[in-house]
């Protein structure tokens, strides 16, 4: 593929990944489907309202699946769509990156 045909695609990908929480939210999800709370508790410094817009520009890209359950109480559970699934080496290789070559950071 000529990288001129890549660039809109790369470009978008990297959009989407790169908003604020985004990959965060994708990564916890990578372990399995999570409820909002789950999420929310995993990353204390995303607020509501930022994971609950993320959660729904994700599943408008179609990384991520929002079943309900007709229960009392409501119940819904977000996982990753097999889209989403499809980053799991990307994000592997990211941690064997950040793992090699960016220092822990001291308390």
């Amino acid at each position: 593929m000529e990288q001129s045909q890549m660039c809109p695609r790369f470009e978008k990908a990297v959009e989407i990944l790169s908003k604020r929480w985004t990959s965060l939210i994708v990564f916890q999800l990578l372990s399995g489907p999570h409820r909002f709370v789950n999420i929310d508790h995993a990353l204390p410094n995303l607020s509501g309202k930022v994971l609950s817009e993320r959660l729904k520009e994700l599943e408008q890209e179609g990384i991520v699946k929002r079943v309900v359950y007709p229960e009392t109480p409501v119940r819904i559970e977000y996982s990753l769509s097999d889209k989403g699934l499809a980053l799991a080496p990307i994000f592997s290789e990211i941690a064997k990156w950040s793992s090699e070559w960016l220092p822990v950071p001291e308390s």
